[in-house]
């Protein structure tokens, strides 16, 4: 089971390191990431199909603003017709010329709407708007998701380096047991156990290449880099000075970049101006109107002239919906109360954008705190097994001493590499709560 173990562990070393390098593996930073994403990303795709749509919206509406230009041609088969008395007595047939035909133009220039359209525009421009705050938002989080890929991947790196450097230790100790035994001064149980310790580190060691190569492919397909790319994450990301602003700094940052709070304002204003569009109901239309038709027969006169009339005529419309006074009041308190949801809606996203930051502004701060006690634990664990391995060699410490020096030591330094991890990761996650990532 431990060759087995071995082997799969080595087999997805070479698969991690030098079989990939026929697919393309490079140092890449987070912000080519972010730029590869954003032309890249499938996931941002229906982001960019709705501003597309939004766009149309507008052009869409501004046709309104053009003439309506409507065109007839009917051609017809006229029955005879007949006459009769008022008490529908004396029936006299009435022959009509059998070919009727009519030919119309219509032309409609809308000159006043009680501003419905002019309206019906700027809602369409605030959609626009809103669809863009939408992409924004969906940017961030997927700029957010491959921050989160992209730390793992820097996390496991180094959590591997620490694991292979216990391996490369516990090889060391077991060897010299070995010796040991060999001279009567150590049992075989403690061979058996140690041994066991470093079945399970290379059991760790393969799972975190798995974890190495879901982390890469997650990425890779996010980001819509060349399929096949292993990322090497950037070293000196852990190297750079971050800000330590206050809480206050953020909170406001926050309150002029964050795409949601954007976007819920955005929601309110499309909501006020719906409101407005409905109030134009109740305001009278007029339109510059001019027309020209010409028909025949001519069935006015009896008996019926067999002729074409034609005849035009230019002139303004003014056209009042009246039961609009009594149909508008109920659709103007349902945008009314709409307009009020939106509000609410704005207010509750400010209380959760500013809760968001507070804690995300703690924590930021915490994981420096976090990283000088793991740095500390490490300096002791270290210690700790230096002393524990010279007592054991010289016969002062049992075997369970060693296994618990060897445990501490590499719980400490995966500590520390979290605790580095977690400082980018939470001012990644303030940059992202904020809208500035």
């Amino acid at each position: 089971m431990n060759n087995l173990r071995l082997l799969t562990g080595l087999m997805s070393v070479i698969l991690w390191s030098g079989g990939v390098c026929a697919f393309g593996q490079s140092v890449v930073t987070l912000e080519e990431i972010f730029e590869s994403a954003e032309n890249n990303s499938v996931q941002l795709r229906p982001a960019y199909s709705a501003q597309t749509e939004a766009e149309r919206e507008i052009s869409v509406a501004r046709t309104a603003l053009l003439p309506d230009i409507n065109a007839s041609l009917s051609l017809s088969y006229i029955g005879d017709g007949f006459t009769t008395k008022r008490n529908f007595s004396d029936y006299q047939k009435a022959p009509i010329p059998h070919f009727g035909n009519g030919v119309g133009l219509n032309i409609t220039q809308p000159l006043y709407t009680g501003g419905a359209v002019t309206k019906a525009v700027e809602l369409a421009e605030l959609k626009l708007t809103s669809a863009r705050y939408a992409t924004d938002f969906q940017r961030d989080n997927i700029r957010f998701q491959l921050t989160g890929y992209y730390l793992d991947i820097y996390k496991y790196t180094n959590l591997r380096a620490v694991v292979e450097s216990n391996i490369a230790a516990a090889k060391k100790v077991l060897q010299e047991m070995k010796a040991r035994y060999e001279q009567g001064t150590a049992l075989l149980n403690d061979i058996t156990r140690y041994e066991l310790l470093l079945s399970n580190l290379e059991l760790q060691l393969v799972k975190i290449d798995n974890t190495l190569a879901i982390l890469n492919t997650n990425l890779v397909t996010t980001a819509g880099l060349s399929e096949g790319t292993v990322v090497i994450p950037d070293s000196t990301i852990l190297s750079r000075a971050l800000p330590k602003e206050d809480a206050r700094w953020w909170q406001a940052e926050a309150e002029v970049n964050s795409p949601s709070l954007s976007l819920a304002r955005s929601g309110v204003e499309i909501s006020r101006k719906a409101e407005a569009l409905v109030k134009t109901d109740r305001l009278p239309k007029i339109g510059l109107q001019a027309a020209w038709t010409m028909d025949g027969p001519i069935l006015v006169e009896v008996p019926p002239i067999n002729r074409n009339l034609s005849y035009w005529y230019v002139g303004l419309g003014v056209s009042y919906n009246i039961s609009s006074l009594y149909k508008t009041n109920k659709a103007l308190a349902k945008s009314r109360a709409t307009t009020q949801h939106a509000i609410d809606q704005l207010e509750a996203a400010q209380e959760n954008l500013s809760l968001a930051v507070n804690a995300d502004h703690v924590r930021y701060l915490e994981a420096y705190e976090e990283l000088k006690t793991q740095q500390k634990s490490v300096e002791l664990a270290d210690r700790n097994y230096r002393t524990t391995s010279t007592r054991y060699s010289a016969d002062m410490a049992l075997i369970t001493d060693m296994l618990d020096a060897a445990n501490s030591k590499l719980d400490a330094e995966q500590q520390l590499v979290n605790a580095r991890i977690n400082i980018i990761y939470y001012y990644y996650k303030l940059l992202f709560t904020t809208g500035k990532i």
